[in-house]
């Protein structure tokens, strides 16, 4: 059964920086390896969105909001990949979401909130 598994939320303040990972379970390390990953977030009365991407060939794109200050990277050995996020603002303030796009599946989501 495979399962993405999210850590690492948290209540940050404003300026803060906060790396969040997420680990594919039950998926071989060449299934993980060959596929685009994404991270979502979704913030009270909003709309889920995309915050960016990471091909398998590791070039990331980003939303938005989340050019410049956001870096998705991936660690293909430990079937994880990673959202760091600096300079947080309370807008960032979202339960956080990681994709495979490929066969839809999603992590169970964690909380970032960022007080100014």
């Amino acid at each position: 059964q495979v399962r993405l598994v999210q850590s690492g939320g948290s209540s940050m303040q404003a300026g803060e920086s906060l790396k969040l990972p997420c680990v594919a379970t039950g998926v071989s390390p060449d299934i993980f390896r060959a596929n685009t990953m994404g991270w979502y977030r979704q913030a009270p009365g909003k709309q889920r969105e995309l915050v960016g991407t990471i091909t398998s060939g590791g070039i990331a794109n980003y939303a938005g909001s989340a050019k410049g200050r956001f870096t998705i990277s991936r660690d293909n050995a430990k079937n994880t990949v990673y959202l760091e996020m600096n300079s947080l603002k309370p807008e960032d303030t979202a339960v956080y979401y990681c994709n495979l796009a490929a066969f839809n599946y999603w992590g169970q989501g964690t909380q970032v909130t960022v007080s100014s």
